[in-house]
């Protein structure tokens, strides 16, 4: 795919994937590989996530369909390289964390018993 026409978006938002849509594919090899790349990739792209997500639902019932919306998405990423989380080494921060595990469920004062972490 070197020298193919780049995609403006990821996905065609008409067209909507099933299991049953298309032609099987013989050898799901390259298809589960690919979209195994594409799942690593969205750490720093999470513009395509929810649409990588999608087409990884069906690499046990690959199709045709699946497979040219699996190049779409490759199509996009090669127009759109300078897209994306930059991740720099940086000196170890403090994490603090918030949580609301039961939905503010103290019975006296109908707030939560939430946790802080540290």
């Amino acid at each position: 795919m070197e020298n193919c026409k780049i995609m403006s978006t990821p996905v065609d938002s008409k067209s909507k994937l099933s299991a049953d849509d298309g032609d099987p594919v013989s050898d799901p090899t390259l298809y589960r590989s690919l979209a195994g790349a594409l799942q690593y990739l969205t750490f720093t792209r999470p513009d395509i996530a929810y649409d990588v997500q999608q087409v990884c639902l069906f690499v046990h019932a690959l199709r045709e369909p699946h497979v040219t919306t699996l190049k779409r998405i490759i199509r996009y990423v090669k127009g759109t390289l300078n897209y994306g989380l930059h991740l720099y080494p940086s000196a170890p921060t403090r994490l603090l964390s918030y949580t609301d595990a039961d939905w503010a469920g103290y019975p006296d004062t109908q707030r939560s018993t939430s946790g802080h972490c540290v």
